[in-house]
């Protein structure tokens, strides 16, 4: 690696599997020193501990992110371990699978509760400290399902959408304090979760189905989507903000 985040100060949440995990494995790789947060606690120090025997510095917050106190723990971590923020990886989020008539009130909300309002208080205490320091780097994590609609995503894809929004609002509120906010939009990733789909009920045929769907006829590594932010986080992309990055096989191109 090249060391494009030597010395940066840096804030994942939903560390502890998928692409969170391999994010914070290539930002290791790239010099950064890292906060990275989860809401459970084991596998979470499973990961740091991992990290700090390559030599990274790592220090883990638990929490949820969709509770004001503890998403500003998250970043406030980063400010008291290594004095301010640099690049903040909003990634913590639920993807819970169902069309509109299985999808419940609970579960819209559940979903909304963390993958919207917890990517926005991420963001907003993020912005609050990088403005104390002259700017920073936010990747926000959207998805193919906030670009583009998708069978049985009735929750998750418009939790993605929101992502998708905050990402470019937010870019237009702060370019000029040297803000960046950019985001990613993965395809389907062999991630965790993508990997339970073999014991659900319906799960390997729709993983099976969306594989064809994707171009390049497979699902994609969460490495490879970790490299992708890696690259809007660090310095080369300077001049780079309000995109929404595809990660996706060339599903969206189509």
């Amino acid at each position: 690696m090249s060391g494009r985040l030597d010395g940066k100060s840096s804030v994942i949440t939903g560390a502890a599997f998928g692409i969170g995990k391999a994010t914070a494995r290539v930002f290791a790789d790239e010099g950064a020193r890292l906060v990275l947060t989860d809401i459970q606690p084991e596998p979470l120090e499973a990961v740091a501990a991992g990290l700090r025997e390559q030599g990274a510095e790592v220090v883990t917050v638990v929490g949820d992110v969709s509770k004001e106190e503890d998403a500003r723990a998250m970043i406030m971590a980063a400010v008291e371990a290594y004095g301010r923020v640099d690049c903040v990886v909003a990634n913590a989020g639920i993807i819970p699978l169902g069309d509109v008539l299985a999808t419940t009130v609970e579960a819209w909300d559940e979903v909304m509760r963390i993958d919207g309002r917890g990517m926005f208080l991420t963001c907003k205490f993020a912005i609050e400290q990088m403005l104390e320091t002259g700017g920073g780097s936010i990747v926000c994590l959207s998805s193919i399902s906030g670009e583009a609609g998708q069978a049985r995503q009735a929750a998750y894809g418009p939790a993605k959408y929101v992502a998708s929004g905050l990402t470019k609002h937010l870019a237009i509120e702060w370019a000029d304090r040297g803000i960046r906010v950019n985001a990613v939009a993965p395809g389907t990733i062999n991630t965790d979760r993508v990997q339970q789909l073999e014991f659900e009920e319906g799960g390997p045929e729709y993983l099976a189905a969306i594989k064809l769907q994707h171009p390049m006829g497979r699902i994609g590594d969460p490495s490879e989507v970790g490299k992708a932010i890696a690259f809007l986080a660090c310095d080369d992309a300077s001049f780079i903000t309000g995109v929404v990055l595809p990660v996706d096989g060339g599903y969206l191109a189509q």
